[in-house]
């Protein structure tokens, strides 16, 4: 697996965006979903990462900077043919190490807490993440789960 900066306008990378928007959409109220679309990736604030092997596209995910001390993990997506594969888990220990490595002290995140999202959960407490209040401008809903970990 070949984990790279960027590639956000790439045609697999767009697809694999647009087919979590569309979950997110099938299974969160509108007003519930906190995925972020192109125009909000394509920002000075987001580090975008995307896996890959050889040229076929595997997952995606981001890191936003809310200040020195925080980031969020956004935009953390596997590709339905690369689920369970330990896609997810490098991606994230690559992106924690970049974490540790900019000097951030606290990772936190939002998730859905439908069932959907359960795999992600197991995922993020693995990694020692813990359910936390909303952070940053996220309010307290009953289809949001809040998970932080202090590096």
């Amino acid at each position: 697996m070949d984990i790279r900066l960027g590639h956000l306008e790439h045609p697999a990378v767009l697809a694999l965006l647009q087919e979590h928007l569309n979950d997110m959409y099938k299974t969160s109220p509108k007003e519930s979903v906190h995925a972020l679309d192109m125009d909000g990736l394509n920002n000075p604030a987001i580090r975008f990462y995307t896996v890959w092997h050889a040229e076929q596209l595997l997952g995606c995910g981001a890191i936003k900077r809310h200040d020195h001390a925080l980031c969020e993990v956004k935009s953390m997506r596997v590709a339905k043919a690369f689920q369970r594969q330990g896609v997810a888990r490098k991606l994230l220990a690559r992106m924690l190490d970049d974490a540790r490595c900019e000097g951030y002290r606290v990772v936190a995140l939002e998730t859905g807490s439908q069932p959907f999202f359960a795999a992600a959960h197991a995922l993020y407490r693995r990694f020692g993440f813990l359910e936390c209040a909303p952070f940053a401008d996220y309010r307290l809903d009953p289809n949001s789960c809040f998970m932080q970990l202090t590096l």
